[in-house]
């Protein structure tokens, strides 16, 4: 029935344009009441959406599972893929939704609110991962919103073709620049401690901390 709700819609909205459809109207092509409408979906705004709730679901269960293995910045980046592969799933429709949603400014704010929910999610999974650090909060909050800048880039340019070509590739590529720019900021510093008898000789003290980093042989006695 939610399929129905969807297809009816868009039918609608191709022939007679958004703001001329009532929720009426796609009910009775879709064959269901007005209550059943609402079941599945609260406005007619998020029958053009109806795929990103599922998407936000899997995106946290990605991040959820195993969430301290692997690179943060890749986690984030294999995540933001999987928004792709819901649009590539069924192209024609994903063009269908980005024409439409270009032409009416209230498609525009709502799909703006769910691109911030995808941010949302990646930022609270990186604040996480870089809890330790003075500028974890900053540096989560930037590299999701740069995931999410790169991804929709790419998405954008392979939905104004048409669909044409692999929208893969591009993705590809644009999360790799976001990789390339943010790597570095996947573990905290490390930081070397070394303790000392005080009158020990500086030399001694140089040979200890290099035996701390793994860059020499320790010291022989105390």
């Amino acid at each position: 029935m939610r399929e129905a709700i969807v297809e009816a819609a868009f039918e609608l909205f191709l022939a007679r344009g958004f703001e001329q459809t009532t929720i009426d109207d796609i009910a009775a092509l879709a064959g269901v009441g007005r209550r059943s409408f609402f079941r599945y979906f609260p406005a007619k705004e998020t029958v053009v959406f109806p795929d990103h709730d599922r998407c936000l679901a899997d995106m946290t269960r990605l991040l959820s599972t195993a969430p301290d293995e692997g690179a943060p910045v890749d986690r984030v980046c294999e995540a933001a893929r999987l928004v792709l592969r819901m649009y590539a799933e069924n192209p024609v429709f994903s063009v269908q939704r980005y024409r439409l949603t270009k032409q009416v400014p209230g498609l525009r704010a709502h799909e703006l609110s769910v691109v911030w929910r995808y941010e949302r999610t990646l930022a609270e999974y990186l604040r996480a991962r870089f809890a330790g650090r003075p500028d974890g909060t900053l540096r989560a909050d930037v590299i999701a919103a740069a995931v999410v800048a790169a991804h929709n880039n790419a998405l954008r340019s392979w939905l104004r073709s048409g669909a044409e070509g692999d929208a893969g590739t591009a993705t590809d590529e644009a999360l790799a620049f976001v990789r390339e720019s943010f790597g570095s900021a996947e573990a905290p510093d490390d930081v070397v401690v070394v303790v000392s008898r005080r009158g020990v000789p500086m030399w001694r003290v140089v040979q200890e901390i290099e035996a701390a980093a793994g860059k020499g042989h320790p010291p022989e006695g105390n």
